[in-house]
């Protein structure tokens, strides 16, 4: 028994002897580390003299978080664009011989404070000051446009080279689009177009609503201040071409409107008694025209452009013509009954019960010079490709080249 005692009190003591000369090594080793890479211990870790009266460093408060603001221009220039043409919320819905007898808000410029080197009038931003230029001015500034659209647009293009564009930009070889909805072509939707044309030298374009009643108009507004020109047309779906020598970098800037502006205040569309009728005959006027047959249903966001026709042909053996809105906004249909005034042109009775009501008038004749775009419309021409010659058909007859081609979706 006292030997087996005596072995195990001699392992314990072994033991211990080993475990401490582990642990000075260890101390010796972090002695060593702390010499040879010269570790400072942070503020944190050093224990404070309890004689000491020195608080430690405080940490420095972040700075305020201050969000990204386009309003905020302190120190930058405002920009300078040369497109030679006024700056309009619409370019479509709005016409400059048309003047407003009221605003409904200050003239905040609707690009930003100090953004623009142009003076936002409440309607628009005129390329040349109101208050300095003059009529030669502005004849310089169309002569100007003209010129930069040539230069770009370069030699037309050929049957074959247009062919080619419009089937690119087909629904099934591409989803680019660019939608015009109600607001018709918008100041921020040139900037739309020229961000497709990096990608491609023809964008499609889709048109609905309101502006269809006056396609001519969409049309040569997207000319005129894309400078491209359109190579396909089938009812409101568009393609827009770039031009030959058009370059993506050295594309115009063009500023974006930040807010959509409020509409000015224009006269009443109807009035209380029309011309040349008493306050009865006005009155018998309006409730025959709700009880006649509507001439025609418009679906919301659909394509208007046979409308105008449709009522002048009405007028032909109907005085008054009424088209059935419901389902539209009412701004909407009162931008509709508008536009039917001046091009038909005609006189609005009512808005009465979501319907257009319109009058021929006592003396009406139908226009004469009256020209709008049809369904389709070819824009293949026999001067534009070499190889497109006449050419005798078997049976003898002759065709001038491909001047009935229509490429393009149905609707």
């Amino acid at each position: 028994m006292l030997r087996l005692f005596s072995r195990q009190k001699n392992q314990i003591l072994s033991l211990s002897a080993t475990r401490h000369h582990l642990f000075s090594t260890a101390a010796a080793a972090s002695s060593n580390l702390y010499s040879k890479y010269s570790f400072v211990p942070p503020p944190s870790l050093k224990p404070l003299n309890p004689g000491s009266t020195q608080l430690p460093p405080k940490k420095q408060p972040k700075p305020r978080y201050r969000p990204p603001s386009s309003l905020d221009r302190t120190g930058e220039k405002p920009l300078q664009s040369k497109l030679p043409f006024d700056f309009r919320f619409s370019y479509t819905e709005s016409s400059p011989d048309v003047r407003p007898i009221g605003l409904r808000e200050p003239k905040y410029s609707p690009f930003g404070p100090g953004k623009l080197d142009r003076v936002w009038t409440g309607v628009c931003a005129p390329v040349v000051d109101p208050k300095v230029g003059s009529p030669e001015d502005e004849k310089t500034v169309e002569e100007k446009r003209r010129v930069a659209r040539d230069r770009i647009q370069g030699e037309p293009l050929t049957n074959a080279e247009r062919k080619a564009l419009v089937e690119r930009c087909q629904r099934h070889k591409t989803k680019r689009q660019v939608n015009l909805g109600r607001d018709g072509l918008t100041h921020n939707m040139l900037n739309d177009i020229h961000n497709n044309w990096k990608h491609s030298e023809a964008v499609r374009i889709k048109c609905m609503g309101v502006p269809t009643v006056d396609m001519k108009n969409v049309c040569t507004q997207l000319e005129d201040k894309t400078f491209g020109k359109i190579i396909h047309r089938h009812g409101g779906l568009l393609v827009l071409y770039r031009g030959r020598n058009y370059h993506p970098k050295k594309r115009p800037v063009i500023p974006l409107m930040l807010w959509k502006p409020h509409e000015p205040v224009y006269p009443r569309l109807i009035k209380t008694t029309i011309d040349g009728l008493s306050i009865e005959e006005t009155k018998e006027m309006r409730k025959r025209g709700l009880a006649v047959p509507a001439l025609t249903k418009l679906a919301k966001n659909g394509y208007y452009g046979s409308l105008v026709p449709m009522v002048r042909d009405a007028f032909l053996s109907e005085e008054l013509v009424r088209i059935d809105c419901k389902g539209l906004q009412k701004s909407d249909y009162k931008k509709i009954g508008c536009k039917l005034r001046d091009l038909v042109p005609c006189i609005l009775v009512t808005f009465d019960k979501e319907q257009i009501v319109v009058w021929r008038g006592q003396n009406y004749k139908p226009s004469e010079d009256g020209f709008f775009l049809t369904e389709r419309e070819p824009f293949d021409h026999s001067s534009n490709d070499p190889d497109d010659h006449e050419v005798e058909n078997q049976d003898g007859e002759e065709s001038t080249g491909n001047n009935d081609y229509y490429s393009g979706d149905s609707d």
